[in-house]
This record gives C-alpha cells, structure tokens and sequence, in this order.
C-alpha cells in the first residue's frame, strides 16, 4: 500500500451548539474509508465503506443533522455510551460499602449511564495524527456515580480499520464501562433489514437474561441454542424461534462472552448483497450483539425514511452487564492511580 492509500485527511466542520456549547462534526477520511464524528456523544454518524464494485455506502445508521440527534432519546445511535454502558440492575451498586444510585428511564434498571449519560454530552474535541480525540470529565456525582472521571476516546483510521481507543482514570472508586453504540447495515443505511446479514461470533458462552433483561449471573454455553454464532449463521435465520432467551429480548440483545485474552476476533459480518464485511477486534470481555429490536419506525433518518426493526444491528464491545452487582463477573471498578484502557477495531473488507 502506498503514502498515498495511508494518508489520513481530517476536517472540522461547525455544526451547531447544545445549551451555548458548540457542537463541530469531525471527517476522516483515506482512501478507503471516509467517517464523521460529531462532539456531541462523540457519535460516529457515518462510516462510507466501498462495496465488491469499489461503490461507496454508508453502513451506519445516523442523522445527517444535529437537531435529529438532539430529537432522538430512544436509539444512542453511533454514541459513546457510558459511564456505565449497557444495564444496571435497579440502578444500584455498592463499591466498598458505600452504596449508589443512578437515575433511569426504565423501572428496573439503569440504561447506558443514566437519565443523562456520555451520549448526551457535549465533548471537547482535537484533530491529532490520523484521526480525532474526544474528551469529557465527568464531575464527581455525575448521574449518581462517584468520583471526578476522566474519559479520552481517540478515532483514529488505519487503512480500512477504524480504531477506538479509550483511556479513563478517577479520583474515587467508581465503576466504568465504555462502548461505542454503532448500528451498522453492511448493504447501506436503506438498505432494508440486516436478517440476511451472516454473523459469526468468538465465543463459546453468553450471559443469560431474566424478564427484565438483567444477566441472571450464569455463563451458560451457546452450543444447542440459536445464541450459537461460532459457525455463522444469517441473522434472521434463528430469531424467530421459540428460544425463552430470544422471546425475552424481542431477537438478540445479549452479552457474549469472548474467547481468548489481548486484542483478539470478537465479530465477523457479512452482507452477500453488497459483499460488504465487517471484522471486530477488541481487548473487552464481552461484546452485545444488537440486532435492532426496539427500532420501530418512529425515529425517522434526515432523508425522511423510518428505521425500522432490524433496520441495522450492533456490535457492542463492553465488559458485562450489572458487572457491578455480580462478583463473578470481570470487574468494572477503577480506582485512583489506575487507568482503563481498551482498544477496538471495526475493519471494512469485502468477500474474497
């Protein structure tokens, strides 16, 4: 590959403000991939990846305004979900005694950082080498969780890889989970429903959910069941089934747990329509495949089309759900002197 096909461009865009803050939409683009990025959730709002015929589409959901976003409470579409992404049980936990309360929406858990979560706030942004840092401080009590926390999360391209870094530290216990909430369709974002997308999954076991979605604190094995992803299998191949798991969930919104340790395959998507894959690596734990469930067509695209159910699915790269509240889980806890840090990859190909 030459300089050239390497070169990363950036610009800077203004794009409007939140509460007198301003709010600039970031493109990255190279020769493969062109990705904007907004400071508002530092939210990816587009990924254009090439298809089979070198065709360029964008293959993920978003708005191509900021005012659709500021509309949109229900999806966290392209956002930074945190502080802590994914579930809480009751939006209560303890961390050495002392006990904790975050507010929420729903009655039986807390969702994805609370009422006000890293998905509604307004980031600082700086172009750097390759790409774009955000970064956020949240203050101690932010949402209920404690301490003053610290979050940098750099999008940086390499060839036709995305790459996420994310890096926190703390000036008090506190608990941290950090996703970024893609909805990707590999067809294009109206490309219709990703059922027919194939999706293979490295891991051997998954977290299963009670009524309310909450891991009953099992890691159960996926073999026998339609959660078995090791082989792919077409999204909609399964999801109609009788599964007691898929039936709670409405389709697929489970934690999986991956196989190995370091930066390794999470995740492989593949659209035969375009011919369009999509390969996940990480360092997390876990990965929440989404696969759109509660999109009904009440939150509608800036060219006026409805996302509709399964209209795109997620690859959540995460450590567990109620992590928190389950002592067997990977910890969540970061405590003072220490930093998180987790790496994921989206890499954009197309079938050989």
């Amino acid at each position: 590959m030459s300089a050239l096909d390497m070169l990363v461009v950036a610009q800077k865009t203004h794009w409007g403000t939140v509460d007198g803050e301003p709010v600039d939409l970031y493109t990255i683009s190279n020769s493969s991939l062109t990705t904007s990025i907004t400071n508002f959730g530092a939210c990816v709002t587009s990924i254009e990846a090439p298809d089979e015929n070198g065709a360029k589409a964008d293959v993920v959901l978003g708005f191509k305004k900021l005012d659709d976003y500021l509309r949109d409470e229900k999806t966290y579409m392209g956002a930074i979900a945190g502080r802590y992404a994914n579930r809480i049980a009751d939006g209560t936990f303890a961390i050495d005694g002392s006990v904790y309360h975050i507010p929420s929406r729903h009655r039986d858990y807390a969702l994805h950082g609370g009422t006000i979560g890293f998905d509604r706030k307004v980031w600082s942004a700086a172009i750097i080498p390759n790409g774009v840092e955000f970064t956020l401080v949240s203050p101690d009590g932010d949402m209920g969780f404690p301490g003053t926390l610290t979050v940098h999360v750099r999008y940086t391209l390499e060839s036709s890889s995305l790459r996420i870094e994310y890096t926190a530290t703390t000036d008090k216990p506190t608990v941290v989970n950090l996703t970024n909430h893609s909805y990707f369709n590999l067809a294009g974002r109206s490309g219709g429903t990703v059922l027919d997308h194939e999706l293979m999954l490295n891991a051997d076991r998954y977290t299963p959910i009670d009524a309310v979605m909450i891991p009953t604190g099992v890691l159960a094995p996926v073999s026998g069941t339609p959660l078995d992803f090791r082989q792919s299998h077409r999204i909609g191949e399964r999801i109609q089934s009788e599964d007691e798991q898929l039936k709670l969930a409405g389709g697929y919104d489970h934690n999986f747990v991956l196989n190995g340790e370091g930066l390794r395959l999470a995740a492989k998507a593949f659209d035969p329509h375009s011919g369009r894959t999509l390969t996940v690596s990480t360092t997390e734990p876990g990965v929440q495949f989404y696969s759109g469930n509660f999109l009904d067509g009440s939150v509608i695209d800036s060219d006026g089309r409805p996302y509709e159910k399964y209209a795109g699915f997620c690859l959540e790269t995460q450590h567990f759900p109620n992590s928190p509240n389950e002592a067997e889980f990977p910890s969540t806890i970061l405590r003072p002197g220490q930093m998180l840090h987790s790496t994921t990859i989206f890499e954009f190909g197309v079938q050989e």
